[in-house]
């Protein structure tokens, strides 16, 4: 009998294994981005192309730290665009932003551009929208890691875990590759200032110049990698059937989506950039990126983003780090970093996500276990409150935001990271990440400020009080409150992190 239930055990999972494959990806089409050269008669090369020519080896760079202006640039530049669109993200949501920058795209593809869109699998739930959307002729939709098995798609989580757990975090927008937006920010409301629910403080920056032909030939090794299946392979009209037809004019008509119609009519942020009234800030900029084949767990770690940046990075800070990342969980190593750096006398401050703010508690488990050993060094801590508001607040943490959500370092007041990575195991080992180095002091400088001004009050203070516990310090117009367990947590959510703390899962994290 127990032969039997063994055998029959097997033959179940085998029938999974074979129904969770993947199809083959023989003649699946080729193409190549465009070099600027191919794009200098172009509206964005016409307008970027001299003042690039003025700056070689070098980029130029705008940060767009608003949540309503980024959304504008976007939807401007692919506007703009006459030749090429290639677009690739993590998280692309089906509400009010998804669906409006999905009709630019479809409105780019009728007059002519040829698009590209690579999306991660797991970072969306819209296959008969983006089905019909490679429908179209000048429309090509690929998915990065998918699951075969569409509903529910946690099943392949147990019949290829390995892959699965690997996905593509990368974010940019390549308009004639002329000009980019990469960074934090994926593609949905929360990102963008219009839900009711978590709204992320954010950073993005658009580039144009020496960096653009490094970002595109990153684009093409991922859209011919052995991870980026079209979409028509992998989603069939069947199963996308039970999809809702009229999600995108229900998006269209909701009244928040007033405030992006508003943005972009007000945004000037592209339209100077093509006048060449807004000047950027041209600077020497290395693009960072992990090997496409990390997905398959097949990337050698002298191709990972950690290798490249430990590369660039290969003079260690002198006087000052400052690091900004939502998801923190440094590890054991990355403490013996912080501190050796802390002790030789570099001032290490650094920001993250509070408990209450965060929304992935168990990543928070991660951090919090590292905590005092950072403080005892002298690495100054600082934990972002929900909704916490700053007077003139902008720059780093944006107009506004309920949740850290950009990842961002400067060195020394001289060097600035901007990009997809966030400090964790998953991002290291796990997640292909995309990001800039960018030689700007004024830039790094920024950051440093925001650490003296904007998060001061709009974070806590974490402290260790005389006995070596963990405080919290609020600051308020009346005067600093202090607390003395996680703020905005209850006694069940702080058990349950004190709990996964001790769990071997921060190589998951």
């Amino acid at each position: 009998m127990r032969r039997a239930a063994t055998a029959a055990l097997i033959a179940v999972l085998s029938f999974l294994l074979q129904a969770c494959a993947l199809p083959p990806l023989d003649g699946r089409s080729e193409s190549r981005a465009l070099a600027p050269a191919e794009t200098a008669g172009t509206a964005l090369g016409r307008a970027l192309a001299p003042e690039a020519a003025a700056h070689p080896g070098q980029s130029g760079i705008l940060p767009l730290d608003d949540a309503l202006e980024s959304f504008a640039a976007r939807v401007l530049l692919v506007r703009a665009a006459e030749r090429t669109l290639d677009v690739q993200y993590y998280i692309w949501r089906d509400d009010i932003t998804g669906h409006a920058l999905l009709d630019e795209l479809r409105h780019a593809a009728d007059r002519g551009v040829r698009v590209r869109l690579l999306l991660d699998d797991n970072g969306h739930a819209m296959d008969a929208t983006l089905l019909a959307l490679d429908g179209h002729p000048g429309i090509e939709v690929r998915l990065f890691n998918p699951f075969s098995v569409r509903h529910p798609k946690a099943l392949g989580y147990l019949t290829h875990f390995s892959r699965a757990n690997r996905r593509m975090h990368n974010k940019s927008l390549i308009a004639d590759g002329q000009a980019a937006i990469i960074g934090g920010r994926n593609v949905g409301d929360e990102y963008f200032g219009a839900t009711d629910g978590v709204l992320f403080a954010d950073l993005d920056v658009l580039a144009t110049g020496a960096v653009l032909p490094d970002l595109s030939a990153d684009f093409d090794r991922y859209w011919a990698s052995g991870s980026s299946y079209p979409i028509d392979r992998i989603v069939v009209a069947a199963r996308a059937a039970d999809a809702r037809p009229d999600s995108a004019a229900q998006a269209r008509a909701d009244p928040r989506a007033v405030r992006f119609s508003t943005a972009l009519r007000e945004s000037r942020f592209v339209p100077e950039l093509l006048a060449g009234t807004l000047v950027p800030q041209w600077a020497r900029v290395e693009m960072v990126s992990d090997d496409p084949r990390k997905g398959l767990g097949q990337a050698r770690d002298e191709d990972l983003l950690a290798h490249q940046l430990r590369r660039v990075l290969a003079r260690p800070p002198r006087a000052s780090l400052d690091l900004v990342s939502p998801y923190f969980v440094p590890t054991d190593a990355g403490v013996e970093v912080f501190v050796r750096l802390a002790v030789s006398g570099v001032r290490v401050r650094i920001l993250t996500n509070a408990l209450e703010a965060t929304d992935v508690s168990a990543v928070h488990s991660g951090y919090a276990r590292h905590r005092q050993a950072l403080l005892r060094a002298g690495v100054e801590l600082h934990e972002m409150r929900r909704g916490a508001s700053a007077p003139g607040r902008s720059g780093l943490l944006g107009s506004s935001g309920s949740s850290l959500h950009a990842k961002t370092f400067a060195i020394d007041g001289e060097r600035v990271f901007v990009g997809s990575m966030n400090f964790d195991p998953r991002s290291v080992r796990l997640n292909t990440e995309l990001g800039f180095i960018i030689d700007s002091p004024p830039m790094a400088r920024a950051v440093a400020e925001a650490f003296e001004r904007e998060i001061p009050a709009a974070a806590y203070a974490v402290r260790l009080d005389e006995r070596g516990k963990l405080v919290w310090i609020e600051r308020r117009e009346g005067g600093d409150i202090r607390h003395t367990r996680e703020p905005g947590a209850s006694l069940g959510r702080s058990a349950w992190i004190g709990l996964l703390s001790l769990l071997p899962i921060e190589w998951l994290l």
